[in-house]
Order: C-alpha cells, then sequence, then structure tokens
C-alpha cells in the first residue's frame, strides 16, 4: 500500500472518532438541561441552606412571614385597655367608702319598724277644696331610732277587703328624721272634697293600712271617715312633728 493511501485512511478513523465524540456531549447535554453543569446538587443546596438559616427550610420562613403579616394587617390581639372581670362574674366598680358602708349599716339597724311604734290617723285639715290628714308614727321603744321616705297607705275595710287604689307620693323623698323615745314624725294624706271633680267620690273605708319608710310589717288605725274623692290620693315624705 502506498503512503497516500495509509494517510487517508488514518484521517478518516480521526473524523470519526471526533462525530462519536460530539455527538456523546449533545446527548450529555439533552439529559441534564442547559445549566446542569452549573447546578450545584439538591443536598448540597439544602445543606448550604441548613447552615445559613439555623435549620430552618425557606418553606418554614415563608409562611411564617405570611402569618405574621396576616394578623397585622388584621389587628391581632390587642390590649383592650379594660380591666379584667373577676373569676365568674362582672366587674365590680367603685368600692364603698368606709363612710358609705357605716351609714348603710347604720341606716338598716337604726330604723324605727312596725314593731317600735305606733300608728294614728289626725284630724282632717280642709281648705282651698283639699282635705290634708296627718298619719302619725310615735316611738314607742326604749331607744332611738331613725325614719325616712315615704310609706305605702292603702284604705281597707275590716274584712281586708281594698277601698279604691293606694295613695301615690307626692313631694321630695325629704330627710332623715330621728326619733327619741316617745317622740313623733308625720306624713300628710291629701284627696279633695267632693264636687271639686267629676270623678266620683270612692267608697267610706273602715282602716288604713300601711307600711312605715323601709318597713316590711304593716300597721292599720282607723281611718276616721276618710273617703277620697276626685281620684285624688297622695302621700308626702315623714317630717319631724305630731299634728292635730
Amino acid at each position: 500500500m502506498s503512503l497516500t493511501t495509509k494517510s487517508l485512511g488514518r484521517g478518516r478513523r480521526v473524523a470519526a472518532g471526533s462525530l462519536i465524540a460530539v455527538a456523546a456531549l449533545a446527548l450529555t447535554a439533552c439529559e441534564g438541561g442547559p445549566d446542569a453543569a452549573s447546578r450545584p446538587s439538591s443536598a448540597a443546596s439544602a445543606t448550604s441552606h441548613d447552615k445559613a438559616t439555623g435549620g430552618s427550610s425557606s418553606s418554614e420562613g415563608s409562611a411564617q412571614a405570611s402569618g405574621a403579616k396576616e394578623q397585622s394587617g388584621t389587628g391581632g390581639q390587642r390590649p383592650s385597655g379594660k380591666s379584667a372581670a373577676p373569676p365568674g362574674g362582672k366587674p365590680t366598680g367603685k368600692a364603698p367608702s368606709a363612710a358609705e358602708a357605716h351609714t348603710s349599716a347604720e341606716a338598716t339597724s337604726d330604723r324605727c319598724t312596725a314593731a317600735n311604734m305606733s300608728l294614728r290617723l289626725g284630724a282632717a285639715d280642709a281648705g282651698a277644696g283639699n282635705i290634708h290628714y296627718p298619719l302619725v308614727f310615735t316611738n314607742k321603744g326604749k331607744k332611738a331610732c331613725s325614719l325616712r321616705g315615704f310609706p305605702g297607705v292603702s284604705l281597707i275595710n275590716r274584712d281586708g277587703s281594698p277601698v279604691g287604689k293606694p295613695a301615690t307620693r307626692g313631694g321630695g323623698a325629704g330627710a332623715v328624721v330621728r326619733l327619741q323615745p316617745g317622740q313623733s314624725a308625720h306624713a300628710l294624706l291629701h284627696t279633695v272634697n267632693d264636687g271639686v271633680s267629676d270623678t266620683p267620690c270612692w267608697a267610706d273605708s273602715q282602716l288604713v293600712f300601711v307600711y312605715p319608710p323601709g318597713s316590711k310589717e304593716p300597721m292599720t288605725t282607723g281611718s276616721r271617715g276618710l273617703r277620697v274623692c276626685g281620684g285624688r290620693f297622695d302621700v308626702t315624705a315623714v317630717e319631724a312633728g305630731a299634728l292635730g
């Protein structure tokens, strides 16, 4: 074989080898993608991220940041500025002062009651179409007691049947009346004369049925012919002294 023929055969083999190498490189590039050679492996990436963030993953960090942002946007749990209620109840508010507590206790224990008073209805005082009857409370006990406010008053018969309606309250509540043993206080019952109004008079009553101010026990006394007319029947708060 000539030298020219041997050189031509060697060139063909080198060219074929180059084509095979190029084909192999192209196949590798297709399988790994264009960035396969430059990308770090997933294990290396996770290890590097864990070292940098102290072990928390990027997805967890994103979720925490999203939750914090959402809570901030909705206001979260803000301080109300109000004191909490005691367990099982509502806030108690301002406590009474020592003076208020003492006054309340004294008023309760010092109150005149039906058991330590007597009751009578005084004589009528008529004028200008109005009639007033003093309702007199007298302390018959051995120590002083106090009254304040309106008595509850109704008219009844001896069998207990009511006559008309209970008296309404007239005027202010008044001050505390201090009664030493034997002293009296009074409230005024008020009605009008017959004919002052077109409203008919009530039937005659026999007894005045009374709850002293602050008492749950009733007292009675004779009505002395008291008759309510014009639909007007009211009572004042107690005040010191006896009338009639």
